[in-house]
């Protein structure tokens, strides 16, 4: 029987990565569909994106699929040929990273969701069917040159911190699912206006259209492919950038350079900065913008605190680890700054 999850430890996974000699494309996809056997669609998938030597990490419920991956690049043809054989993701949308290294995943990871988006919908009449309409890079320009245009982003802070489109309405929530009714809430009195949301590769702001037109809002628009396939269009054709500064991404990146501007600043020292880490302290883990200088002072770590922790013996830094949660605030969705970190069992 084959074997259907991964075996091996994350560090030697990482390693061998950096040891490929081939490239790989790093791509990401999604399409809302009915699958009505969500574990026997993912076992399947797994079986062949495994012998093609993908990576990534991908989530499959009944309403669809979503993934973020990397694909040998000699195997990319394979790839897509497996791909659009299946019916409902034939020629869907490959949107190819703008800082394509091939260095983004080292593992492959496939899960079954109850939704491919968490968005805290229960309404039955809600359907995915009544979308938004996609605008291109093209018709964004167009649309967004009238000053009575609404753009809205649909990511969450520390995305929107380092990179957003001119203009852009901000939804100050910590989740999509709280997102979705603060901005039908922040934006009642525009019903009747030109609405166009967008995301990082165009599965949230495709959902977040859909509710808004749930809602009795009349001109709703989703940019097409997201600010991924906008930054690549953009390029292809000499079109005029409305994004500025770095477009966040949910792999070892942290994130891709769309222009060379930075428009956020070190968490620290508040020195312009727009790299995103994680905290070197494991019992910390907190995602933070750090400049180099401060890189430097602090080792990677957020505080002195954790500083201190990380000179500590390994045993003791276990130890002090017992009992607390790393993992939740791995991408810290507050607005604040640096929220006090818990070091020690209290």
């Amino acid at each position: 029987m084959a074997v259907l999850h991964n075996r091996v430890s994350q560090a030697e996974l990482k390693k061998r990565l950096y040891e490929e000699t081939v490239h790989r494309v790093t791509i990401s996809f999604y399409q809302y569909f009915f699958i009505e056997n969500p574990q026997m669609f993912r076992d399947e998938l797994y079986k062949h994106l495994k012998e093609l030597g993908v990576f990534g990490r991908i989530y499959v419920a009944t309403e669809g699929i979503n993934a973020q991956i990397s694909v040998p690049e000699n195997h990319f043809d394979s790839f897509k040929s497996y791909l659009y054989s299946i019916p409902q993701l034939d020629h869907v949308r490959l949107n190819i990273a703008v800082d394509n290294d091939g260095k983004s995943f080292w593992v492959l990871k496939i899960k079954v969701r109850e939704k491919i988006v968490a968005d805290g919908i229960n309404d039955p009449d809600f359907d995915m069917a009544n979308k938004g309409k996609y605008v291109t890079a093209v018709e964004f320009n167009e649309l967004t040159n009238d000053p009575e245009t609404v753009v809205v982003d649909m990511r969450n802070h520390y995305e929107f911190e380092v990179g957003h489109f001119e203009n852009a309405i901000e939804i100050p929530s910590d989740t999509f699912r709280d997102q979705l009714p603060m901005a039908v809430d922040m934006l009642k009195d525009k019903k009747e206006k030109n609405i166009i949301m967008y995301c990082t590769g165009g599965i949230r702001c495709e959902k977040a259209s859909a509710y808004m037109l749930h809602q009795g809002f009349k001109n709703v628009f989703h940019l097409e492919g997201g600010i991924i396939h906008y930054a690549n269009t953009i390029k292809a054709n000499h079109l005029d950038n409305k994004f500025h500064g770095k477009n966040f991404v949910f792999d070892d990146r942290l994130g891709e350079r769309i222009t060379d501007e930075i428009i956020a600043t070190c968490h620290q020292c508040a020195t312009a900065a727009d790299d995103h880490t994680n905290c070197k302290n494991e019992g910390c883990h907190l995602l933070f913008i750090q400049c180099e200088k401060c890189a430097e002072k602090y080792a990677g770590c957020c505080s002195q605190e954790c500083y201190d922790i990380i000179q500590l013996p390994v045993e003791e830094q276990q130890l002090l680890r017992k009992g607390i949660d790393k993992g939740r605030m791995v991408f810290n969705k507050s607005k604040q700054r640096l929220r006090p970190r818990l070091t020690k069992p209290e």
